[in-house]
């Protein structure tokens, strides 16, 4: 009975511990490891991730470390600017060359953000096929962390005069099918929030040369992401703090 007194009494202390309140919430929070995961988009330069990164700043989200073998190109300032973003990249030659699982394994994150399938539309890839890899790769991210929180963008649209009426229709194709597969794929451990970056983008304002973000286009994307962002991190904090409890 005494053995059995001291264990309860102990439990109640940590249960007090942890619903202390923190003075310091910044001190007391752990760091969230996010990759930025897609194509050129995301990675050359891919200035909306400096944009998300200052925003998240100006937030007072700073336990923030993005992971990558791709290191911060120039975006104007200084920033955290580690990514796997590479340009030309197809999804299905990601998930057939196993490169997002090698990733993974050297700066495994907590969160993933992920703009991918352009460079699969142009390539003339089904909107089935990309479905079935965007599966796969969500495997792989789940494989590498169960409780993996995936920020999913829809495609930015991109010009006709670059590469034909056919890619932009590709791109709406898979920005439709987007919306089933998410929600077939999501679960309460390892969420996948799809983000609208189609919405409100204009291929001829917001991109440089009809596919690659501008600045004003960076700035949209920035703006998309932020708070789906914001929340995944928020997510990960808990659960680390359940798990230190």
């Amino acid at each position: 009975m005494v053995k059995l007194s001291v264990l309860a009494t102990l439990g109640a202390l940590a249960a007090v511990v942890c619903a202390l309140p923190v003075e310091n919430a910044e001190e007391a929070a752990k760091t969230v490891r996010i990759m930025p995961f897609g194509a050129s988009i995301v990675g050359a330069p891919g200035c909306w991730r400096a944009l998300l990164w200052q925003d998240l700043q100006k937030a007072g989200v700073t336990n923030t470390d993005f992971v990558g073998s791709n290191k911060a190109p120039d975006c104007g300032f200084s920033y955290d600017g580690e990514n796997e973003g590479h340009a030309g990249a197809l999804a299905d030659e990601y998930v057939k060359n196993g490169n997002l699982t090698t990733w993974l394994k050297q700066n495994p994150p907590d969160v993933i953000i992920m703009h991918l399938g352009t460079n699969d539309i142009v390539q003339k890839r089904s909107t089935a096929s990309i479905i079935t890899a965007y599966t796969a790769l969500v495997g792989q991210m789940r494989t590498s962390k169960s409780s993996m929180k995936i920020i999913v963008s829809k495609l930015i649209p991109i010009s006709p005069s670059v590469f034909g009426d056919f890619a932009t229709q590709g791109v709406i194709a898979l920005n439709k099918a987007m919306d089933d597969w998410a929600k077939a794929n999501t679960k309460s451990e390892s969420p996948i929030t799809l983000v609208d970056n189609w919405t409100g983008f204009d291929a001829s304002a917001d991109t440089i040369e009809g596919e690659h973000p501008n600045a004003s286009g960076n700035r949209k994307m920035a703006d998309k992401f932020l708070q789906p962002t914001i929340s995944a991190i928020r997510s990960v904090s808990t659960l680390q703090e359940r798990d230190d409890c």
